[in-house]
């Protein structure tokens, strides 16, 4: 009888663009793989290449105790039914509500913190039920997998089953199909964000760098590429009408994007490991990027990129400043070098192989 995976996931693009691989390989080895997830664009194409899916629904950021009571019955509703081997969890709610199922189930569990998010990086209300939350489900888990340091270290220091931590280099990155593209010319420079466009990942800060950029220098160009998830919507229109940017909105294939783009900026508040910098290095672009856990780990300060304090515009006016005043070869150069880090310590085989070994084990 084959071995059956259950994927626990809030949005099957994350899936898609991530995980794909470790489907791939599972598949290829006679595993049955089951995802659990709201629909989306992408599930005929996980159905396509084998998968099952499982529809589940719930808000990523509601806090309705009915609602996520009904969240952790669905969840051991579809454990009863597909009777899974092993399951992987993803981002806060699947972590959760799906390893409190899974404990109640005597099932293997593997959780993946792919970031604390905006309640446990601050001092919210919501901070120490999420730490209790967080403690109680995940005891006697099979395995918890991180993104960065940063994160461990909240774990430890929160109690939140120490024993079986572990740090993957965030999701890795596919450097076969982010292959390195040709750098362009430095007839004008080219700076993008490619992001969710909300507080969090730096948009008021690299807007307003923009303006500042904009208006002291000629031959500059801003993108901006992503769908508001806050109201931004109507600034980024007036901007863009104004010449300030260039709103792309969302982008299906970001090499498309970065074909013709010198640098990626991302100025986030706070990661668990960016793929967008780790897909862009690997595209061969050199990064500025806040001085934070989850963006750092990405390039080396000054080989392959800047960094800056983060929620400090002036600091991300003066790395943006010191990219443009480097010659075109050397921003070149410094995008291959930010190629080489990613083949070295963020192939995504190797984050494939560490699931492997978790599955294999069970």
């Amino acid at each position: 009888m084959k071995k059956r995976v259950l994927f626990l996931v809030n949005h099957e693009i994350v899936i898609y663009n991530f995980r794909k691989e470790i489907i791939e390989r599972l598949l290829s080895e006679n595993y049955e793989v089951f995802i659990s997830s709201p629909s989306g664009d992408k599930i005929n194409e996980l159905i396509a290449m084998g998968c099952k899916h499982v529809e589940v629904n719930f808000e990523r950021h509601g806090t309705d105790l009915i609602n996520e009571l009904k969240l952790i019955r669905h969840y051991r509703n579809i454990f009863k039914n597909i009777n899974p081997d092993i399951i992987l969890g993803f981002t806060i709610k699947p972590n959760i509500y799906g390893a409190l199922a899974a404990k109640r189930a005597k099932i293997p569990f593997v959780a993946n913190i792919t970031g604390l998010g905006t309640a446990l990086e601050n001092d919210s209300h919501l901070k120490n039920i999420l730490i209790k939350l967080y403690r109680y489900s995940l005891t006697d888990v099979q395995k918890i997998f991180f993104q960065n340091s940063k994160n461990i270290n909240f774990f430890e220091k929160n109690k939140i089953s120490p024993n079986v931590h572990e740090l993957l280099p965030g999701s890795g990155v596919n450097i076969d199909k982010f292959n390195v593209l040709d750098y362009p010319d430095d007839g004008e420079i080219n700076f993008v964000f490619i992001s969710r466009i909300m507080e969090d990942k730096g948009i008021n800060e690299y807007l307003e760098a923009a303006k500042y950029i904009k208006n002291n220098y000629e031959n500059v160009n801003f993108h901006i590429c992503g769908f508001t998830e806050e109201d931004y919507e109507e600034t980024l229109t007036e901007l863009h009408n104004n010449g300030t940017i260039i709103y792309h909105g969302m982008i299906d294939n970001i090499q498309e994007v970065l074909m013709d783009m010198h640098c990626i900026v991302h100025p986030s508040y706070h990661e668990g490991m960016s793929n967008v910098l780790l897909e862009a290095a690997s595209s061969g672009r050199p990064i500025i990027a806040s001085d934070i856990s989850g963006c750092r780990e990405t390039f080396v300060e000054g080989i392959s990129g800047f960094s800056f304090p983060k929620q400090y515009t002036e600091g991300l006016i003066q790395a943006i400043e010191k990219f443009i005043q480097l010659d075109n070869n050397t921003r070149k150069q410094m995008g291959l070098s930010g190629r080489k880090k990613m083949e070295k310590e963020f192939d995504r085989q190797i984050v494939v192989e560490k699931y492997l070994k978790e599955i294999e084990s069970i």
